[in-house]
Order: C-alpha cells, then sequence, then structure tokens
C-alpha cells in the first residue's frame, strides 16, 4: 500500500528530517548479517541475530509502547495494527548488532524510568495519563541526546522505539487506509486536488 522509501520519507519527516536509524537496511530487504564484507565470516563465526531476539512478552510490551505513542481517537491506533511486532522483526532483521544491543536494553531502561518517576510503578501498571507523560520525557531526552550526540556514539533506545512505531503504524492496513485516506486505484493525476482543513494525508498506493 506505500512503498518502504515512501514510507521512510514520512517518518523522517515526523522526526524532524533526520535520518531513519536503519533505513539502508530497510530499504534494501536485507538483515545486517547479510551485508556485503570483505571475508565471508562462517556461520560459527557469524550466526546471525537470534530467530527470537525479543521475547513474547517484550513485544507485547513494545505493542503497549506504540499505542501510548499512537493510541485510538477515531481511528484505530497502533495496538489495532499489532505494531509491537513488527518492531520486532524489524530490530531483528534491519538493526546492527549495536543498535540490537541499545534497543533491547532500552526496554529494561524504560521501565527503570517509569519506576523512578512513578514510585515503583511499572510501564504497564501506569495510567495512559502516567505513560504519556514518560514517553514526552523520553522524546525531549532523545532529541536533545541526538542534537549533540558524536558521529560514533551509540543511538538513543528512544529514537528507535519512535521511529518503529511510526513506520509500523503508517504502512499498516489500518494506518494506511483509516488513518491515511487511501485510494486503490487514485486515477489520473490532479496537481491541485482540492483540500479542506482537517483532511487526513493521503497513503501512498
Amino acid at each position: 500500500m506505500i512503498s518502504r522509501r515512501e514510507a521512510l520519507a514520512r517518518v523522517a519527516l515526523l522526526m524532524g528530517g533526520t535520518a531513519i536509524i536503519g533505513s539502508d537496511a530497510f530499504l534494501s530487504g536485507c538483515g545486517p548479517s547479510d551485508q556485503k564484507q570483505e571475508k565471508q565470516p562462517t556461520a560459527a563465526e557469524n550466526p546471525g541475530p537470534p530467530k527470537d531476539l525479543l521475547t513474547p512478552e517484550q513485544t507485547a510490551y513494545l505493542t503497549e509502547v506504540a499505542d501510548t505513542m499512537l493510541p485510538a481517537t477515531k481511528t484505530p491506533g497502533a495496538k489495532a495494527a499489532n505494531v509491537g511486532p513488527f518492531m520486532a522483526v524489524m530490530v531483528r532483521d534491519c538493526y546492527v548488532p549495536a543498535d540490537q544491543q541499545v534497543f533491547v536494553k532500552g526496554l529494561d531502561q524504560l521501565e527503570e524510568a517509569c519506576k523512578k518517576q512513578h514510585d515503583g510503578k511499572g510501564f504497564l501498571g501506569c495510567t495512559p495519563e502516567q505513560r504519556l507523560a514518560l514517553l514526552r520525557q523520553l522524546d525531549a531526552e532523545q532529541k536533545q541526546y541526538s542534537k549533540t550526540k558524536p558521529l560514533e556514539a551509540p543511538n538513543h533506545y528512544f529514537r528507535m522505539m519512535k521511529e518503529l512505531a511510526l513506520l509500523g503504524f503508517f504502512t499498516s492496513e489500518v494506518g494506511a487506509t483509516q488513518a491515511l485516506r487511501y485510494l486503490p486505484v487514485p486515477g489520473k493525476f490532479v496537481g491541485d486536488y482540492p483540500y479542506k482543513k482537517g483532511d487526513r494525508a493521503w497513503a501512498t498506493s
């Protein structure tokens, strides 16, 4: 319903116009272990990411995080789009090992930040308002970190979570057909289609 390149461009725009982490792998459709190297390692030397990099519980946790960012309103949210499993697959197949480690560790960091902010209460035990307040705090943190981090420094875990949540939602059937406006057969090109304030953006067929 929407091309990978178009989806990445849209998410990059939502994230402030910066490059999406893992975008080269997203576009090529290959995992980090498939990328060209001077010497091809053996399976024993480089077995690639484990099949289950994230547990079912961690994947369900990601769905709750994504649904806090993109809750159901007049249209379904990230939970209806089943975004958590998408995020888990993308981390496993498209992130380099260093980013995989940061992402997985980030789940514990998010939980620790939540307990610190809410007197020992974990993310899943918080109200929607408490969850949103925490994620807004982490988003401000990742923005500041990303602005000043050296090139060789690790990426911020919450930036990766936010990017994958947006990418997963807007490339899902729910996101493309209900959050966006979708025409499977758009017909002729109209360069100045009428716009009314509040109209949803178009999905790319």
